[in-house]
């Protein structure tokens, strides 16, 4: 396990813990939810504070399953210090994204929001862009390309937001997921994009080896 991406799971771990014990008291509702409305009112830490919170057991345990398999890849390849100034940039987009999209696309500007899954739609768009021919399991079943299912997570957020316009869809931050998302893709094209490696051949992306080569090459491109 990698340092920042450690350090990010035990401050999500604790956050939740921290639910579990204190519940919904004002504490927890004015330090770690994110709102336009909590943004008006001059909470603007909540743009990070919201993003290491999760109150559902379930909720926690998925976002930090994919930030564990994503995050040490991505921490190795761009540097730790790297690697925590992207993560928290996307948070702070996803968190704003959400705000903006409540209050101005929804005209819910009180809607609140929390959890980590816009940085982590950050660290995936990034991930994808970086490895696009990586397999990945899709919902942990379907195999495909890294970047096919990045683009088709992308592809059900917009959907989904464009059903809560229209009155429906399922209470999800669709414009945080978004915002980290278009965060991971800005990064890799302003930042990362001089670190692209050029394959030639099939590579086998499931092989640790191949893992290996790869990283080393995107650091020593990078010295």
């Amino acid at each position: 396990m990698r340092p920042i991406v450690a350090i990010f799971l035990a401050a999500n771990a604790g956050v939740f813990a921290l639910w579990q014990v204190l519940g919904q008291s004002p504490f927890m509702l004015d330090n770690f939810l994110v709102s336009w409305d909590g943004l008006a009112a001059g909470r603007w830490w909540t743009l990070l504070g919201s993003e290491f919170s999760h109150i559902a057991f379930l909720h926690f345990f998925l976002n930090m399953f994919v930030l564990a398999s994503f995050g040490p890849i991505l921490e190795y390849t761009i540097g730790s210090l790297r690697f925590l100034s992207f993560y928290l940039i996307a948070a702070i987009v996803a968190s704003l994204s959400h705000a903006g999209v409540s209050a101005f696309v929804l005209g819910q500007p009180a809607l609140p929001a929390l959890g980590a899954s816009g940085a982590i739609s950050g660290v995936i768009l990034l991930f994808s862009f970086l490895y696009p021919r990586a397999r990945i399991l899709l919902f942990g079943i379907i195999p495909m390309a890294a970047i096919v299912g990045a683009l088709l997570f992308v592809g059900l957020d917009a959907a989904g937001l464009v059903w809560q316009v229209e009155g429906g869809g399922l209470p999800i931050g669709h414009g945080a997921h978004l915002g980290g998302a278009a965060t991971g893709v800005l990064y890799y094209l302003l930042v990362i994009r001089r670190l692209r490696l050029r394959q030639s051949g099939r590579v086998d992306f499931g092989d640790v080896a191949t893992w290996r080569r790869l990283i080393a090459q995107h650091r020593r491109s990078d010295s």
